[in-house]
C-alpha cells in the first residue's frame, strides 16, 4: 500500500510527463504547419531607397527575363497580369505585328536559324522561366484579332480581351481551355455604328477589368464605362464622364486642339481613348483618360470623386497626334496604363506613359506626382512606347512594350541602405 505522499509524488511526475508529451505534440503540429506552408507569413521587403522629392528608386534587371524557348519571337506585349496568389507574370505575346526574320524560321528545313511564331499567352515565374504558354490564331474560333488585355482571377481562370472590331472578352482554363465568352458582339454589317447609349452590343469592347468582389466586368467602350456581370454577361449599370449618365454622354466627336505648350481644354465628357480601369483598397475606380492626360476617379456606382492630371503639357489629342500606324508624327497622351503599389496603404501609383516612354510616381491620395523612371530608347531600363505594367508583393514592377520595342523588363526595387 502507498502512502499518501508516495501517491502524490506520483501523480506529479504522471502530470509532468504528460505535460512535457503535449508539448512536444504540439511542437511537432507547429512544424508540419510551418513545413506545408499552413503557417507561411508573406515574405519581408526590406526598405526601398527612396529620392529626395519622395519616389522610391527602382533599377532595372537586365538579365530578366530567360530567352524564350522553342526559338519563339518576343513579340508586343500588349498587356501584362501579376498573379497575387503564384507571383507568376503573364504576358500578351501579340504577334500580329511580327517582322519577317521573326518568325522565318519556321520552314522545313527552317529558312533561318531564328525564330519562329510563338504562343501569344505566356506564363513566367519570379526567376523569368516559361511555366506554361498557349493561345495564338487558331486557339479559339473568336480568339481576338488585336489582343489587349490578360486577367488572372482568384480562381485561377485566365481572361482575355481585344480592341479589334467585335474582339470581346473569353475566359479560359489555367492551361487554355475555353470556359465562357463574354459575347455583346455587333452584327456583322460594316454599316453598323454603335454610340454611347447602346449596352446590348458592342462593336468594340475595348479595355476591361475585373471587381472580383462584386464579380463584375468593367468595360471601357467610346466615352463610357459599362459594367456587367461577370458570370452572365447581364449589362448593370455604367455612366460617362465625371458621372453623367449614359443618355447625356454625347456621340459628336470631341473636338482636337491647337497645343502650344500647355494642358488640353477641359472637358467634361470622357475623352478617348480610354485606356485603362483599375480599383484601389478603398473601393474608387481610375479611368485613364489618354486623350486628356487625365485618371478620372469615381464611386462604384459612378459618382465622380476627382481628377489627376499626369504630365498634362504633353499634347493629348487632335490632327498633329499620331499612333501606331500613323508614324509622321509622335504620339499623344500620357495615361496608357496603370498600377498600384502592393504595400497596404497602396502608397504609389505607377502610371505607363507610352508618349514620354516614363513610369511616372504619383502619391495615390493627393495625385502629386513624385518622379519617373525610363526614357525613350530601347536599351536595358530603357522604355519605347510603353504600354503594359504590373507590380508583384516584393515591389517589382513589370513593363511591356509595343512597336519594335517587343519585350517585357522587371525593375527592382533599391533597397535603402545600397551602396551608392
Amino acid at each position: 500500500m502507498f502512502s499518501y505522499h508516495t501517491s502524490e509524488k506520483d501523480l506529479m511526475t504522471r502530470m509532468r510527463k504528460t505535460t512535457v508529451a503535449g508539448l512536444a505534440a504540439c511542437c511537432f503540429v507547429l512544424a508540419a504547419m510551418s513545413a506545408t506552408g499552413a503557417e507561411k507569413k508573406p515574405a519581408k521587403v526590406p526598405p526601398q531607397a527612396i529620392d529626395a522629392n519622395g519616389a522610391p528608386v527602382f533599377k532595372v534587371d537586365p538579365f530578366w527575363p530567360k530567352p524564350l524557348p522553342n526559338r519563339w519571337s518576343m513579340q508586343q506585349v500588349t498587356g501584362l497580369w501579376v498573379d497575387d496568389k503564384t507571383n507568376h507574370i503573364w504576358f500578351l505575346n501579340r504577334a500580329a505585328a511580327a517582322d519577317g526574320d521573326e518568325i522565318g524560321g519556321g520552314g522545313n528545313p527552317p529558312r533561318i536559324d531564328c525564330c519562329v511564331r510563338g504562343p501569344e499567352v505566356i506564363e513566367l515565374d519570379q526567376e523569368g522561366n516559361v511555366v506554361s504558354s498557349w493561345g495564338g490564331p487558331g486557339h479559339h474560333p473568336l480568339w481576338p484579332t488585336a489582343l489587349q488585355s490578360i486577367i488572372v482571377d482568384p480562381d485561377g481562370s485566365i481572361w482575355i480581351g481585344g480592341t479589334g472590331r467585335n474582339d470581346s472578352i473569353l475566359k479560359f482554363t489555367h492551361d487554355g481551355k475555353f470556359l465562357w465568352d463574354f459575347g455583346h458582339r455587333a452584327p456583322n454589317d460594316p454599316s453598323f455604328k454603335e454610340n454611347n447609349q447602346q449596352t446590348d452590343v458592342l462593336a468594340s469592347n475595348r479595355r476591361f477589368n475585373i471587381d472580383f468582389g462584386a464579380r463584375e466586368i468593367y468595360l471601357l467602350n467610346q466615352r463610357r464605362v459599362l459594367i456587367y456581370d461577370m458570370d452572365t454577361g447581364a449589362f448593370k449599370r455604367g455612366w460617362g464622364g465625371h458621372g453623367m449618365p449614359l443618355s447625356e454622354i454625347s456621340n459628336d466627336p470631341i473636338p482636337g486642339y491647337t497645343w502650344n505648350g500647355g494642358p488640353p481644354p477641359e472637358e467634361k465628357n470622357m475623352v478617348p481613348d480610354l485606356h485603362f480601369v483599375e480599383f484601389d483598397k478603398d473601393g474608387l475606380v481610375y479611368i485613364g483618360e489618354r486623350g486628356q492626360d487625365r485618371i478620372s476617379i469615381y464611386t462604384k456606382q459612378g459618382k465622380w470623386v476627382k481628377d489627376y492630371y499626369v504630365s498634362p503639357n504633353t499634347p493629348a489629342r487632335g490632327a498633329d497626334c499620331g499612333g501606331l500606324n500613323k508614324m509622321t508624327a509622335p504620339p499623344c497622351g500620357t495615361t496608357y496604363k496603370m498600377t498600384f503599389s502592393k504595400d497596404p496603404e497602396q502608397k504609389y501609383m505607377y502610371v505607363a506613359d507610352g508618349t514620354n516612354n516614363h513610369v511616372w510616381i504619383l502619391d495615390r491620395k493627393t495625385g502629386k506626382t513624385l518622379g519617373n523612371f525610363g526614357s525613350n530608347g530601347k536599351y536595358a531600363g530603357q522604355l519605347h512606347w510603353i504600354n503594359a505594367i504590373g507590380t508583384d508583393r516584393f515591389g517589382n514592377i513589370y513593363t511591356g512594350e509595343v512597336e519594335q520595342a517587343k519585350r517585357i523588363q522587371k525593375f527592382a526595387p533599391v533597397p535603402a541602405n545600397a551602396k551608392k
